[in-house]
């Protein structure tokens, strides 16, 4: 029976073994994010800022593969926590622009060791089947495709 669903096995699943990934990354970086009163996702909003430094919504879901329906409450309690500001763009009113704070760049100066103390720990992979994870990661999620 198994034999005519094999399609359905978890161990054919590529998928899982990323999304299981995802949620160990995910919790190894609690522990440094914690006491910053981040989640990782406000973690990897405020990378993109404190690169780019102003952004509209719609970048920003895109760079991070996030729809509006989650980013449109994590950027409501920066805001409010006075992280970042949100504005109109003069140009287009429908498009909101996403910048950042003095308050929201001083969490950089915190939180610039915490991916050192990640690789500190150590990884399975060495450095070259690590970048290769990283090119076949982007790969996928170019594809849009999960099998």
């Amino acid at each position: 029976m198994a034999q005519e669903f094999e399609q359905l096995l978890l161990k054919n699943q590529i998928c899982f073994p990323m999304y299981a990934c995802g949620r160990k990354i995910v919790a190894a970086y609690t522990p440094y994010l914690k006491p910053l009163g981040l989640t990782y996702t406000q973690y990897i909003v405020f990378m993109v800022l404190w690169e780019k430094e102003s952004v509209t919504v719609g970048q920003l879901g895109s760079t991070l593969h996030l729809d509006a329906g989650t980013l449109t409450p994590l950027l409501k309690h920066l805001e409010q926590d006075g992280y970042i500001t949100r504005a109109r763009s003069k140009e287009d009113e429908r498009v909101t622009i996403i910048s950042i704070t003095d308050k929201g760049n001083e969490l950089k100066d915190k939180c610039k060791d915490i991916p050192l103390a990640l690789a500190s720990k150590g990884s399975a992979l060495s450095e070259k089947e690590a970048r290769e994870l990283y090119r076949l990661l982007y790969k996928y999620l170019e594809s849009d495709t999960c099998s």
